[in-house]
């Protein structure tokens, strides 16, 4: 079982292993979050039993804090968490991440299957998860026709883009070949597969939808489709030039990414950045009536 944090405000996504779905453990959880990323200043999620009863036990955990530890315990407890509930019977006011439960869901069941893990096991590969999500890109760092870098929600959370550690790819081997780590890299690189070329048609259908083909100027950094680049790896390129057609609308480019020159029709790439409130990712994330959110 598992935790999902996703801050509104940069993107960015934490998991948790937890052993089941009691109040108990997700303060616990809470806990561990906040030691991490901070004490949030609001939390949305649905009026489950669970989080019900974790929002009165968070609250009294800050008003004995404030009795105890005096005038600094009380300047961190009036930090205290608002928490908002939906409605009972609305899933729908949390359409946001309701809707996105499918996606995480669908691909963990299916990169897992009936494999059987460990506690530090289901631990190291949601945290390679975690760094997945993390580092899908946002917007581009600078307008310099010559940087590749794309702001990421890794770089809220360390200053940098995220990268995972370089390992030689074991997708296509056997599983009868390889240890049980081994086994965690292998449905690692599956989940990343499965899950960015999902996010990547994401993206796409937004800039289809809401860029004209016109938006698509000489300097702009696109994502493109490339199988082959490891986790936490998203292919970026530059426009070079356009190639409209004789109504006037450009639908192929040629783009310059980090190894060669490349033409490619418009509708395989996606402009950055992508509008924040379309944001695909967030919604691939989001766990629906069993997550809470961060709002910074």
């Amino acid at each position: 079982m598992d935790r999902s944090f996703v801050c509104f405000s940069t993107s960015a996504v934490l998991l948790e292993v937890v052993s089941d779905y009691s109040t108990e453990t997700f303060v616990a959880a809470y806990k561990r979050f906040a030691s991490r990323r901070g004490i949030c200043y609001s939390l949305y999620s649905d009026c489950g039993t669970n989080f019900a009863g974790a929002d009165a036990t968070l609250k009294s955990l800050f008003k004995a804090g404030s009795k105890e530890l005096g005038k600094l315990a009380t300047l961190l407890s009036n930090d205290g968490t608002n928490w908002v509930f939906n409605p009972p019977g609305a899933p729908h006011f949390g359409g946001k991440w309701e809707a996105a439960v499918k996606s995480l869901k669908f691909h963990l069941s299916r990169v897992i299957g009936e494999t059987l893990l460990t506690y530090e096991e289901m631990t190291t590969f949601l945290h390679q998860v975690e760094a997945i999500l993390n580092s899908r890109p946002l917007a581009p760092l600078s307008e310099d026709p010559a940087d590749l870098s794309a702001l990421t929600p890794g770089h809220f959370l360390i200053g940098e883009a995220l990268n995972a550690v370089p390992e030689p790819s074991l997708s296509e081997l056997a599983e009868s070949r390889l240890s049980k780590w081994q086994l965690i890299q292998q449905r690692t690189e599956h989940f990343w597969k499965r899950w960015s070329a999902e996010c990547l048609q994401r993206y796409q259908a937004i800039s289809k939808w809401h860029h004209a083909s016109n938006e698509v100027k000489v300097g702009s950094l696109v994502l493109i489709t490339d199988e082959r680049l490891p986790p936490t790896k998203w292919p970026l390129a530059r426009v070079l030039s356009l190639h409209p057609g004789r109504d006037g609308l450009t639908r192929v480019v040629t783009i310059r990414s980090a190894t060669s020159t490349l033409t490619r029709p418009i509708a395989k790439l996606c402009v950055l950045p992508v509008d924040a409130f379309e944001e695909p990712f967030v919604n691939a994330v989001a766990k629906g009536g069993e997550n809470v959110k961060k709002l910074a």
